[in-house]
């Protein structure tokens, strides 16, 4: 597995990947510090992180649609182009002492539309650019590489820059989006698809209805039973991850009694444990197949989860938690190529669109919860709420992911594996 040449193709989307998220690193708590520089009104700072959130659940399925229909390269490329455009004319607004909140909330929600676009051609342009005994190598390194550039380059680095001038590192992730779109540009011609007919698909769809395609699509997820279980079971851990995410802070100052400086730290360890585990993806499908490596990866995490639930002391805490967060990017890995190998190259975008829209759906369900509940009884019993959904979601894909016996014809393959989270512990 590891021995598989990725090729050019790949290393250049890989370079797009990374310079993208190492300005989005900059760019999200830039965004935050403005908005709190603005106004101190709590509400009017949630409506610009809401306005970043809506677009993935509002608009997946018409992104999956174009996806599809159109060159992904060159979607791809053109995306980054606006988001560029779209950053730098913030930066320029920031600059000249004009940015006000409407415009924070307007740049906010732009980025995120775009973004879903970019997403649903990315994760079909991948399985074109490697062989598939390759993709969960791929999907881990692509991970990796993010991991690498948002939480230990750019996230500390976004506060210096801000402290130079709130429009540096907007400016910078201006220029991230271009240098993303040029590396894009330069992906050989034939890796729109393995028959280059994405322009053809899209002329024989002019005539069909966007929400009929998109409807093609879920039907087809629908139809193919392992991976509908698969986005179950993530929306299931989602709910978990969302709620555990949402109380953290608190937790760990409360609850570990962590001193505030040494917060980075310990979020350190999980950017650790999601690198290891992006990079271990590719020899863990190898060694298991992809279904058994996702039942195992559950049950390491529940370990993990539950671990995290009962030690009262940091250093602990953060190793369970290490360990939490790399089982996370193992499984986006491993679930991101189980669909790309099996998913017809003329759905791949509705698919992965369908499959982002309904394991995020439970996200802001288990923040709402921890929220109220943490309020209620305390950061201590939400915690120990999520390790026990964590623990039944793990009960169910044993079950449900059970390997079968396979016709000879349809037989699991175990060095190919679909996600939506880059990071090591955002939602699946």
């Amino acid at each position: 597995m590891t021995a598989t040449p990725l090729g050019r193709d790949y290393r250049l989307l890989w370079s797009a990947a990374v310079s993208s998220r190492f300005g989005d690193a900059l760019r999200t708590p830039a965004l935050a510090l403005l908005a709190a520089t603005l106004t101190r009104d709590p509400r009017a700072v949630a409506v610009v992180t809401v306005a970043g959130q809506l677009p993935p659940l509002l608009l997946g399925l018409l992104g999956g649609v174009y996806a599809d229909r159109w060159d992904r390269r060159r979607t791809m490329a053109l995306v980054d182009a606006l988001r560029a455009a779209v950053v730098a004319a913030l930066a320029v607004t920031v600059a000249v002492d004009r940015a006000g909140v409407p415009a924070l909330v307007a740049t906010a929600f732009l980025l995120a539309a775009l973004g879903v676009l970019f997403d649903a051609a990315s994760f079909a342009l991948l399985p074109t650019l490697v062989p598939a005994p390759a993709l969960p190598a791929a999907n881990g390194r692509l991970q990796a590489g993010t991991a690498l550039a948002g939480g230990l380059l750019g996230a500390p680095l976004a506060g210096v820059l801000f402290a130079v001038s709130p429009s540096v590192p907007l400016t910078v992730d201006a220029a991230t989006f271009a240098l993303a779109a040029l590396l894009t540009l330069a992906l050989s011609r034939s890796a729109t698809g393995p028959d280059g007919r994405e322009g053809r698909r899209g002329r024989d769809s002019a005539g069909r209805s966007v929400w009929r395609e998109a409807a093609d699509g879920v039907r087809w997820l629908r139809g193919e039973p392992t991976m509908w279980r698969i986005t179950l079971l993530s929306a299931g851990t989602n709910l978990a991850i969302s709620a555990l995410m949402a109380v953290l802070v608190l937790y760990a100052l409360d609850v570990l009694r962590m001193p505030p400086a040494g917060y980075g730290l310990f979020m350190a360890a999980v950017v650790f444990g999601g690198l290891a585990g992006a990079l271990g993806a590719g020899r863990l499908a190898g060694r298991l197949g992809t279904t058994p490596a996702l039942r195992a990866v559950l049950v390491a995490q529940t370990v993990a989860l539950v671990g995290f639930a009962l030690v009262r002391h940091p250093v602990p805490a953060g190793l369970a938690l290490a360990v939490f967060a790399g089982g996370s990017t193992v499984w986006n890995s491993l679930w991101a190529a189980y669909g790309q190998g099996r998913v017809p190259t003329a759905l791949l975008g509705r698919v992965g669109a369908t499959q982002r829209m309904a394991a995020l759906l439970t996200a802001p369900v288990g923040a709402t919860l921890a929220g109220l509940a943490g309020a209620a009884y305390g950061v201590g019993p939400v915690v120990g709420a999520a390790a026990v959904v964590f623990a039944l979601v793990t009960l169910a894909a044993w079950r449900a992911l059970r390997p079968a016996a396979p016709a000879p014809d349809d037989a699991e393959p175990t060095t190919a594996g679909t996600a939506a989270r880059p990071g090591p512990l955002r939602s699946r």
